[in-house]
């Protein structure tokens, strides 16, 4: 290991980092790929660590050290304290969007005229939550001092990735009042706030309840981390056209290409137990494959 300050030599053009005296060449070198001093054998002067060190060490070590930025060290720590803090426990099922898509394709070209944005699965799927939470609240709740505090309206936290650098999630409030439109719109404007890094800290408090949507690069599902003080996160996975067998209404059975995905709820064990959350679940499945989505469409659009 490279000497002490007090060991070595000071040089002129050296400056101190972490107890060891190093040259501004060295510093730099270590600095832009990350090494820590501490972890190179310095072998000039009063063991000096030197560039042909350093340059030795990353030929010996082709891996580097990327400090955690802020963002990074926040999460980290929220991601520890949830899961130390809540029994996390993953429910998951499958459902088939193909009612959600003859509107969606069918709307998706104007609204793509009219705002400028694609028309994903997401607001639909919000519109099914809201449903499922009125019906089963104890989801859109947190936990306190021994009790459960059941929200009276849903303000949904909507994970938002930072280009891989991070992530954050604003929160749309009120979410049960809003139209399928109103919920897009609204989904659309924090997730482009959060990555133009405009939030305030205002919108990422008060969450009731989170969704995690990373459908878009074809999950099959995955198991979240719960968003603390909240009771439970939705994983909205790939939604993807698979064969599946359709029962008609007399009971004969076909296979068929369907839209299908599949949804993902993990969800603190304290709050509820495993047939409420599948219950749950199974309410939201019956909604998104079952409701009249040009109906509930046709009411956004006449406001």
């Amino acid at each position: 290991m490279g000497a002490s300050g007090s060991g070595g030599s000071r040089g002129s053009g050296g400056s101190r980092g972490s107890g060891l005296l190093l040259s501004p060449v060295v510093r730099r070198l270590l600095s832009e790929h990350g090494v820590d001093p501490v972890r190179v054998t310095g072998t000039g002067v009063a063991g000096r660590i030197t560039r042909a060190d350093v340059e030795r060490f990353l030929r010996d070590n082709p891996g580097r050290a990327e400090p955690f930025d802020g963002i990074r060290r926040a999460t980290a720590r929220h991601m520890v304290a949830s899961k130390a803090t809540s029994p996390h426990v993953l429910t998951a099922m499958e459902v088939d969007y193909t009612a959600v898509d003859v509107v969606r394709l069918a709307e998706k070209d104007a609204w793509r005229t009219a705002e400028g944005t694609s028309l994903t699965y997401l607001p639909f799927i919000v519109s099914a939550l809201c449903g499922a939470l009125a019906e089963f609240p104890r989801l859109n709740a947190s936990v306190g001092d021994d009790e459960l505090i059941v929200h009276g309206t849903v303000n949904l936290a909507v994970a938002v990735d930072l280009d891989f650098e991070g992530l954050v999630a604003p929160v749309v409030r009120g979410v049960d009042e809003r139209s399928i439109q109103d919920v897009a719109r609204a989904i659309v404007d924090v997730a482009t706030r959060a990555r133009s890094r405009s939030l305030v800290p205002d919108d990422l408090a008060g969450g009731t309840f989170t969704v995690t949507n990373p459908g878009q690069y074809g999950t099959l599902f995955q198991f979240p981390i719960i968003n603390q003080p909240q009771v439970a996160i939705l994983s909205t996975d790939g939604i993807a056209r698979r064969p599946a067998v359709v029962v008609d209404d007399d009971g004969h059975e076909s296979i068929e290409a369907r839209s299908m995905g599949v949804l993902a709820l993990a969800w603190d064990h304290r709050a509820f137990d495993g047939a409420y959350a599948a219950a749950f679940l199974r309410s939201m499945k019956q909604t998104l494959e079952g409701a009249d989505w040009a109906a509930r469409w046709a009411v956004g659009a006449d406001r």
